[in-house]
């Protein structure tokens, strides 16, 4: 039986993380050191000490996060990966541990991308919005409905039941009371600064575009399995065009780790801040172990 590793988007961030890292291990401090040479300016700072609404800006979130999910990977002794994948922005930090990408252009990418994610949520004023206990084909019909009042799509497939929609204010805000008259156990906004995976984000793909044809992609040595299709990507041509496709696409994390179970994987650990993916693969795959490493204890345990 196979592990697969797995990676968190936005959202995971909190001032302190990585702090303990940088603190313990040499190595740790050494990456942070050089993505603040690369980015020109300290990203370690942000995400040791805040402020928080500093570290909340996308353009800041995208590579706290990627950097340290990329630090823990780095740093874990245990049995490597067989897959992996990552939510989002974590697709990134999946595609470095599988050496498609080098540390250094990933962040490059990541900061890009937050910045130009950042741009587009202030020219197309847009929303998401959190949808627990109906069907994906309950809450796409929902979303067709509701376009007839402005841009509105399913965003994240995140797990039975949990679906988040996003895109312009009148069409999210319609689909939310769609959605509650058909039952939804949950309808809740988020608090984001922009339509993330909608077609209002058709503007950032410009911008990534450019960045992404001037990045060296490799092949994948490890199958990643993609937001855009929830399907195992290794050869670099496809990679890039799926990470274009992503900013406007739906992530498909339900059917992604249940791809990767399909596929063998019996173990998922998730390194980075947070616990999100793992709460998500235990509710999508109950009989798979899932681990987390995202704290310098963590790396020490799985080194003894």
């Amino acid at each position: 039986m196979s592990t697969a590793f797995i990676f968190p988007g936005q959202g995971s961030q909190y001032v302190g993380m990585g702090r303990d890292l940088y603190e313990q291990s040499a190595r740790a401090r050494e990456m942070f050191d050089r993505a603040d040479e690369v980015l020109g300016f300290s990203l370690s700072k942000i995400c040791f000490e805040g402020p928080e609404d500093e570290l909340r800006q996308t353009k800041n979130t995208q590579p706290a996060i990627f950097l340290h999910s990329v630090i823990a990977a780095s740093l874990y002794k245990g049995i490597p990966a067989s897959m992996a994948a990552g939510h989002s922005l974590g697709e990134y930090s999946a595609l470095v541990y599988a050496g498609a990408l080098t540390f250094e252009d990933g962040l490059r990418l990541v900061r890009l991308r937050g910045e130009l994610m950042h741009k587009a949520g202030i020219e197309w004023k847009g929303t998401m919005a959190a949808v627990v206990g109906l069907l994906p084909e309950q809450v796409n019909a929902i979303c067709e409905e509701a376009s007839a009042a402005g841009v509105v799509q399913a965003a994240n497939f995140n797990s039975p039941g949990q679906i988040v929609i996003s895109g312009s204010v009148e069409g999210v805000h319609r689909a939310m009371d769609l959605a509650k008259s058909a039952g939804a156990k949950l309808v809740k906004e988020l608090p984001v600064s922009g339509a993330f995976h909608s077609p209002l984000m058709g503007s950032a793909q410009l911008g990534l575009k450019s960045g992404l044809e001037n990045v060296a992609l490799s092949n994948a040595a490890i199958p990643v399995y993609a937001n855009v299709t929830a399907q195992p990507v290794q050869k670099a041509d496809h990679i890039r065009d799926l990470l274009l496709r992503q900013l406007t696409s739906p992530v498909r994390w339900e059917e992604s780790v249940t791809a990767m179970v399909s596929d063998g994987a019996a173990t998922f650990v998730e390194f980075g801040p947070g616990k999100v993916l793992q709460g998500l693969v235990k509710r999508i795959a109950s009989n798979v172990e899932v681990h987390g490493i995202e704290k310098a204890s963590d790396v020490n345990h799985t080194s003894s």
